[in-house]
């Protein structure tokens, strides 16, 4: 029991790192460290708790680039898009999606950081960031990945670093506190994972704020680049995780 609240309270703290540093990625990171030695129950909610946590501690930090004209699409979109995740997850096949999407993040990513000069897109307004909030629900209620597409769509918006933070983990913040919300109306948040919660908070609470400090201080390209790059780990996770299972099923 001794190693496994170890290796919680490790992944929390860099976890915590990453996310202070970029606004998400909390669950992408704590899972590489959770998903052996946790049962799949108690790493989602401990991902789930620990992104909430980090993102309210960000909110405050991120206040002046806050504006709800700009969130609200995204925030509507997302709403209305988990439940919609939720009715199509038993009709998918989970490994054929992971690949799917892993494979998209990591060509598109590396793409994306490879041009000189991204494509900025200004068409659309609101509602295009609907949509693609929409998108960030549906895949939210599938497996979680909320921020994915609104981050991308942030970067090809040319939001400067502080605005597309803001939106990012505003959007990630209200997604993961409907789905908290939703976990503790059903029962997942139970007795034996509350010492584990008391475990992820103090672990994750100065590499958070450390994980911060350092992204006041890089620059709008080496920001970009961290976002991409961590889209792209996220990519080859999938693919890690589902490729060598298809591979059986084929064999």
């Amino acid at each position: 029991m001794d190693s496994v609240l170890l290796i919680v309270a490790i992944g929390a703290a860099v976890a915590g790192f990453v996310q202070g540093l970029s606004g998400f990625a909390f669950g992408m990171v704590a899972m590489s460290f959770w998903a052996w030695s946790l049962e799949p129950r108690i790493a989602a909610t401990l991902v789930v708790f620990g992104s909430l946590l980090g993102q309210t501690l960000a909110a405050f930090r991120m206040r002046r680039a806050f504006h709800w004209a700009q969130l609200l699409p995204f925030v509507v979109g997302g709403l209305c898009g988990i439940p919609i995740g939720v009715w199509l997850l038993p009709m998918l096949n989970m490994l054929w999606f992971k690949f799917g999407f892993g494979l998209f993040l990591v060509l598109w990513c590396p793409a994306m950081l490879a041009a000189r000069h991204l494509p900025r897109i200004t068409v659309g307004g609101r509602f295009l960031d609907g949509v693609v909030g929409l998108g960030g629900g549906v895949l939210g209620g599938i497996g979680g990945f909320t921020g994915t597409l609104p981050t991308l769509w942030c970067t090809l918006r040319g939001y400067p670093k502080d605005t597309q933070r803001a939106v990012i983990q505003n959007f990630n913040f209200s997604m993961l506190f409907v789905t908290m919300c939703t976990y503790l109306a059903t029962g997942m948040v139970t007795r034996d994972v509350l010492p584990l919660f008391a475990v992820v908070a103090p672990a994750m609470l100065v590499p958070t704020l450390l994980g911060m400090r350092v992204y006041a201080g890089i620059s709008e390209a080496a920001f970009r680049q961290i976002v991409l790059g961590l889209l792209t780990l996220s990519g080859v996770a999938m693919l890690a995780s589902s490729v060598p299972q298809l591979l059986r099923g084929a064999g």
